[in-house]
């Protein structure tokens, strides 16, 4: 099993049982001196797609997985590394329980582009339910889109 830290619509656990149905939610953490951004808006169908960039005195919430090799593949189409949309990275995840070694999927593109007010919401809603502080959340609801 590999660790995989989700910080967009990914973040929702119904949702990952249908797309990794082998991997388990693990627990919920920060990427310390990272920022949610958007950017490839040209890549997307309705704006610009979710990443990260480092940021000093910035954070991510994350959900973390176990991702089963079975899951690794279908995973990696959904987010079309194979399209050449996105790519995996290595982060360290700041959890309750310590600093986690995981891997996350960065645009593979310009920062840059407003999202659709739906593909926000959903990001909003799933971090959410993953249980993301009231505050995180609220910024994500009020950001621009």
């Amino acid at each position: 099993m590999s660790l995989y830290a989700a910080y967009a619509g990914n973040l929702d656990a119904r949702l990952m049982t249908r797309r990794a149905p082998h991997s388990p939610l693990r627990s919920t953490g920060w990427l310390n001196g990272w920022r949610l951004t958007f950017g490839g808006e040209q890549m997307g169908w309705e704006g610009a797609l979710a990443t990260i960039v480092e940021a000093p005195r910035s954070q991510v919430f994350v959900a973390l997985y176990d991702i089963a090799p079975l899951d690794e593949d279908s995973m990696d189409r959904w987010e079309g590394v194979g399209l050449d949309i996105y790519r995996r990275m290595r982060v360290r995840v700041d959890t309750l329980d310590g600093e986690e070694p995981a891997w996350v999927y960065v645009l593979n593109g310009y920062e840059g582009g407003l999202p659709s007010a739906r593909y926000l919401g959903e990001i909003a809603d799933a971090a959410e339910s993953a249980g993301a502080p009231h505050d995180y959340v609220m910024e994500l609801r009020k950001r621009p889109c």
